[in-house]
């Protein structure tokens, strides 16, 4: 007869349970964001915006989201999220689009379900997006007026491939 259960890699149950909820939760709740996959010229701008971002965004720290990337970007929490590389979102087709122009730089504006807006660049060599919390909108310029000199210095104008 035998007395002994068969355990993966010899771990006793409870160090599973461990392991298992440890994984499924963060201790830093650090945001997770889809990753642009762009071309190589677009991809090189967005490096080249990565490395002239401001450490603060609205008087906020840089948190940058998961998986770490040059072309993502985090202010906050919640955060405040930069995606640079995006598709051109077809909303840009649409001739009623809502758009601003903050400190030299065109952004098209969408409100999104949950609050929350969004905000592409127009009229640039790469599509930047950045999402601002629905918790954060009171002042939704405040965050584009941190980020338009090094978009501007990152991203020259022209139309994105």
């Amino acid at each position: 007869m035998n007395f002994f259960r068969h355990r993966p890699f010899g771990l006793p149950a409870f160090a599973l349970l461990l392991i298992a909820a440890a994984g499924c939760s963060s201790a830093d709740d650090v945001p997770s964001v889809a990753v642009p996959t762009p071309g190589g010229a677009v991809a090189q701008l967005c490096r080249h915006l990565d490395e002239v971002l401001p450490n603060k965004v609205d008087k906020l720290g840089r948190r940058d989201p998961e998986p770490s990337s040059a072309l993502t970007a985090g202010w906050g929490d919640p955060a405040i999220i930069l995606r640079c590389g995006v598709a051109r979102p077809a909303k840009m087709a649409d001739p009623e689009a809502d758009g601003v122009e903050v400190n030299g730089v065109g952004w098209l504006l969408e409100q999104r379900a949950d609050k929350s807006f969004r905000f592409t660049t127009t009229l640039r060599k790469a599509y930047v997006e950045v999402t601002i919390p629905a918790g954060r909108t009171g002042d939704g310029m405040a965050p584009l007026v941190s980020l338009a000199p090094a978009i501007k210095k990152a991203v020259p104008e022209g139309i994105a491939d």
